[in-house]
């Protein structure tokens, strides 16, 4: 059901309850693009749910990672800015939006080696541009440029498709898309973007045409930064095309940085990890989820600790787990769990079929709340019953602790893995659901792990 825009004013006043004026473009521009593709990938369900997916883009407002955040804020105050930089986090760890407000930080510092003018030989000056604290940028002009993606030097790169027959397979044919992404959707994955741009079965790349083009943009002057930066995103996505951008990135234009963000750098050309500083982004921990999550989607904190303790780090898991709170999962268990051990083979199939017809991010959350289930069961077996578990939670994990021993609960943290994968290219849901309900009957019946083997 598409959300009003009555519901939209009801969101502003709810969220902002001594906002009495009109909204700022950018406030405006954020409800605007949450109305318009609520249907198409963000799947809201309630108004919590809105504003957990809005992320500024300040540094101090990037979820968690306190030490990065310190680590490029002196990489720029003590001038040991690299050239490349390669950060690369599991999704949902927030790799995308930390690069971003980094960027967004080193544009907004104004390039005051222009305004110094030149000696009486005609030798510019040397200078050094004034560092500013990532609080001091906010007040800057050139950051509500860069913090609505729209500064001259602030450029882009991410995987995109051929729009029409006969065009290039630019990123810049995306921006506006892109924009929005952003702003409305910063944890999201390569997968969430190639569903907002309509790629259906298309597989999206950094195409040559786009290596050519950075090359091209990058080699103009800046236009009002100290700095020029380019982010790319998904790195991986480059094919040997990438080879084009070696000589840019070893020895680029003066003041020229490149921003790379990865999920994982074993997919990256080697030619190009190697020119690239490394930075690691952790997963975050479950208190920074859980805080943001009460802080930012504005949710009981009961609930916000249910959801965090189960998103394993993953800040994109977590908005979706919240977007399935209100289903049942543990009811729809136990009923699989009955059908398969007690029911048999016509209450599993009527089981099946009911299942199947969720929608695909439904059936996927469903087997990933199952999954998360089954690993505190593990840790409940071998840990003991102290670990802080919601009460039903913990119930039913130690009723499963009771049919099966922590093998046959490890093979089923398996199946339910690939089933996942499956899920999300398209696999036929019958034929899925009702495959993994003979395993797990041989897994827990008769203790056999065999059919877990690849």
């Amino acid at each position: 059901m598409p959300i009003s825009q009555v519901m939209l004013n009801l969101i502003a006043r709810k969220f902002y309850p001594a906002l009495n004026r009109k909204l700022s473009g950018k406030e405006t521009s954020a409800f605007l693009n949450i109305k318009k593709h609520a249907n198409t990938f963000l799947h809201i369900k309630n108004c919590t749910a809105v504003f957990a997916y809005l992320c500024p883009m300040l540094l101090s407002e990037v979820i968690g990672q306190e030490k990065l955040k310190q680590q490029l804020v002196e990489m720029v105050q003590h001038q040991r800015l690299s050239h490349a930089i390669l950060f690369v986090g599991p999704e949902g760890a927030g790799a995308l939006p930390l690069a971003i407000a980094f960027a967004q930080y080193i544009v907004s510092i104004p390039n005051n080696a222009e305004a110094s003018g030149a000696d009486l030989f005609g030798a510019p000056e040397p200078t050094t541009p004034k560092v500013y604290s990532p609080d001091e940028i906010e007040a800057l002009p050139a950051y509500h440029r860069a913090s609505q993606l729209m500064h001259p030097d602030l450029h882009f790169s991410f995987p995109s498709i051929i729009e029409k027959p006969g065009t290039k397979n630019l990123s810049a044919n995306y921006i506006e898309d892109w924009r929005e992404f952003i702003n409305g959707y910063p944890y999201g994955n390569v997968f969430d973007w190639l569903q907002l741009i309509k790629a259906e079965n298309k597989q999206g790349n950094i195409s040559a045409d786009e290596c050519a083009e950075i090359i091209k943009k990058l080699s103009f002057k800046s236009f009002e930064s100290a700095y020029k930066v380019l982010v790319m995103w998904m790195p991986e996505y480059l094919g040997k095309e990438g080879n084009k951008l070696l000589k840019l990135i070893e020895e680029p234009p003066d003041n020229t940085i490149f921003l790379l963000v990865a999920n994982s750098e074993e997919q990256i050309l080697p030619t190009i990890l190697s020119r690239c500083q490394y930075i690691k982004v952790p997963r975050l921990t479950t208190q920074e989820i859980e805080t943001a999550l009460i802080q930012k989607g504005h949710i009981e904190p009961e609930k916000a600790a249910q959801i965090a303790a189960i998103s394993d780090g993953n800040y994109r898991e977590a908005l979706h787990l919240l977007q399935h709170s209100d289903a049942d999962f543990l009811a729809q268990i136990r009923e699989w769990l009955n059908a398969i051990l007690k029911g048999g083979p016509v209450v599993q199939l009527k089981w099946v079929e009911e299942t199947s017809k969720m929608g695909r991010e439904s059936q996927k959350q469903f087997l990933k709340y199952f999954n998360h289930l089954l690993e505190h069961s593990i840790r409940l077996k071998v840990l003991g019953n102290e670990l802080p578990l919601d009460p039903a939670l913990k119930d039913f994990a130690l009723r499963i602790n009771k049919i099966a021993g922590v093998g046959q609960l490890e093979a089923m943290v398996q199946e339910l893995d690939k089933a996942v994968y499956h899920i999300e290219r398209n696999a036929n849901p019958k034929m899925l659901f009702m495959a993994l309900g003979i395993k797990f009957y041989h897994i827990i019946q008769n203790k056999t792990l065999i059919l877990t083997e690849a």
